[in-house]
Formats: C-alpha cells, sequence, structure tokens
C-alpha cells in the first residue's frame, strides 16, 4: 500500500534553557510527518531527534526526508535503517495512525470553578500524578518543586552533574526536605539524573547520599532512583554500583536505542531502563522486545510536541508494567505545545 507522503520542519524555543552535563539546549527541532493512505485515512508522525543522546541528527533526519518520493509504501517505512531510530519511530508511528489527540486540558488556577471545571482539573491532578515533572538544574528547582506540586505531580526528576558537587549536595538536601515538608498522608518521589556526568567517586557520593535518605526513618520522600551517573563506556561499574547500594541506578543514555537496550539486556542488565520511545527506533520491534523479556522500563520524552508525545504515550501505556511515573512531564517548558492543528500542509 503506498501513501501520500509530506513533512514540515519545526522549531521550539525552551522557556529557559535546559541545563544537563552534556550542554545547554535552548531550542528543540523537529520534523512533522503526513501519511494520506489510498482510503485517504491521514497519519501523522514526528521525528524528534536527539544527536547527543545517541540517535541520528536533525539533519541526517531531514536530508533522509528530502531524498524521499512524494509517495512512499509501507515496505518503505518497515525498511528504514536502525541508525536513523527517530526516523524509525515517526514513520511507523505515522503509518500506525494512532494520533488520537485529546483536546488541551482547561486551566486549573484562578477564577471561579463550575462544578464541571473543578471535576476536569481533578481529573487532570490525578493525571500529572502519574507523570514525573522536570525540574530545573540548580537552587530554582526549589520553586519549580513548589509549582508542580500544586499541578497534581508527586514523582520529580531533577538534573545534577551540572555545578560542583558539593553545591549540589547542598541543593539535594533543601530540595527533600522540601518535598517531605508538601506530603501530606502521601509519598513523593525524586529521580536524579546526571546524564553520564558523574565520576566513579562522585556516583558513589551520590548513592551514599541516597541511602541516607531512604534509611531516614518517617520520612514521607523518597528516591527512586539515580539516572546514568557514569558514560556509556562505564557500564560495568554501574553494574557494581546497582548490587552494592539500596538505591537503584537507571540506564538512560546507555538505552537510548532499541539496539543499546538490547546489548545491556545481553550484558546481564536486570535493573531499570530509560526508554524514550522518539529516539529508541521502531516501536513494533521495540514492543516486542519489551513484552518478551518483561523489563522493568521506565518510559521518557524527549520534548517532542503532542504529535510525538502520544504516540510514545501510546506506546508506553501498552508496555508499562510497573507503577513508575512516566516521564512526560515536560509540558511546561514551552510556551506552546504544538498539535495537528498548528500544521497547514
Amino acid at each position: 500500500m503506498f501513501h501520500q507522503f509530506e513533512f514540515r520542519t519545526y522549531q521550539r524555543k525552551f522557556k529557559r534553557p535546559l541545563q544537563t552535563s552534556h550542554g545547554i539546549w535552548d531550542i528543540r527541532s523537529g520534523i512533522i510527518l503526513r501519511l494520506v493512505g489510498e482510503n485517504n485515512q491521514i497519519g501523522w508522525g514526528e521525528i524528534a531527534p536527539l544527536s547527543w543522546f545517541g540517535s541520528e541528527s536533525f539533519e541526517q533526519a531531514l536530508d533522509f526526508c528530502q531524498q524521499l518520493p512524494g509517495n512512499i509504501s509501507s515496505e518503505m517505512i518497515f525498511a528504514i535503517s536502525a541508525e536513523l531510530p527517530a526516523c524509525q519511530f515517526g514513520f511507523e508511528s505515522a503509518l500506525s495512525n494512532e494520533q488520537n489527540l485529546p483536546p488541551p486540558a482547561p486551566p486549573c488556577q484562578g477564577g471561579e470553578k463550575s462544578k464541571n471545571l473543578s471535576h476536569l482539573c481533578h481529573e487532570e491532578e490525578k493525571r500529572l500524578s502519574l507523570y514525573s515533572g522536570l525540574l530545573p538544574a540548580g537552587e530554582t528547582a526549589l520553586q519549580a518543586l513548589q509549582l508542580l506540586w500544586l499541578e497534581g505531580y508527586r514523582t520529580f526528576k531533577w538534573k545534577i552533574g551540572v555545578a560542583a558537587i558539593e553545591q549540589e549536595l547542598k541543593i539535594f538536601q533543601q530540595l527533600i526536605q522540601a518535598m517531605h515538608n508538601l506530603c501530606d498522608r502521601e509519598s513523593a518521589f525524586l529521580r536524579l539524573d546526571a546524564n553520564g556526568g558523574l565520576s566513579y567517586w562522585q556516583a558513589k557520593t551520590w548513592l551514599q547520599a541516597c541511602d541516607k535518605v531512604k534509611a531516614t526513618p518517617g520520612f514521607s520522600a523518597d528516591i527512586e532512583f539515580l539516572e546514568q551517573p557514569l558514560p556509556v563506556t562505564q557500564f560495568q561499574q554501574m553494574v557494581e554500583l546497582n548490587a552494592i547500594y539500596a538505591t537503584p541506578i537507571a540506564l538512560d543514555e546507555s538505552a537510548a536505542n532499541l539496539d543499546r537496550i538490547q546489548e545491556c539486556y545481553s550484558q546481564g542488565w536486570r535493573g531499570i531502563f530509560v526508554i524514550k520511545p522518539a529516539i529508541a527506533g521502531s516501536p513494533s520491534q521495540l514492543r516486542k522486545f519489551c513484552q518478551t523479556h518483561n523489563i522493568d522500563a521506565v518510559f521518557s520524552s524527549v520534548f517532542e510536541t503532542e504529535i510525538g508525545r502520544q504516540a510514545a504515550l501510546n506506546l508506553a501505556t501498552q508496555l508499562s508494567l510497573n507503577k513508575r511515573a512516566l516521564g512526560f512531564g515536560t509540558d511546561c517548558w514551552f510556551d506552546d505545545n504544538h498539535s495537528i492543528l498548528d500544521f497547514r500542509f
């Protein structure tokens, strides 16, 4: 079956630059795909590359799209090279036509609320409690925590390995205490994400600090895991640390795409995988692997628009076999969220 193929590029500026151990990221670039089948059914997809994380670059993805003819077959889509994982995800998502985008949620702050609006806002809070909210690096995380808590988030992710470890450990203690103070007969969880930016000694120091929190009696805030403390090349050291400390380690960059996930699994990793569907590669192959091996997976965003986000969430919902929060609490990092209606073809 052949599909009429069109695409549009986009750029989205972050409200404030995202700071990680990889550097500063201020603009998200991507490509929106549209496929029109022989029955005139429209399928939408998104290519949201993250080259510094292990996917193809935006330029490589754009070059691939520009070389395609105006009509492409399903066979061509399933034959896309694994060297273009973001393209695999985008085209297969468009082909599956799973983009059932919901209307935007109503704002939940300020003004009088009708009973119906109050109900909708309560449902939105419940939904956000299933997601992990991303905190900015540094001290601004303390203020952001308060805002995200009021919106309904109960799991938070904080970037570390950006400033001096002594400074970050001090903020960490303040952050944990603030989470504990906010808790009222419920638990809150913090994920620490180093993006592979720690030394072995620093990773041990962080894990010791996390274990101390976990061992504190009556504390409502808990550390869920330390994400990718060491570079991809230090896999065995992460296996070793994961066996020593009570705080789990989660692989992120090490599991950036399906090939890497399979490699880590074959080398014996049975801990947590953080999977970013939009850059992981073929959704059908990822689904098959996860269902076959029953891995402990946390699904996460790469700051895609609502188009790619919905496709990623569809997959995450199918494959989330645990109760871990999904890492899709990223809406507040942009002024827009780009639905299908924002793109004119």
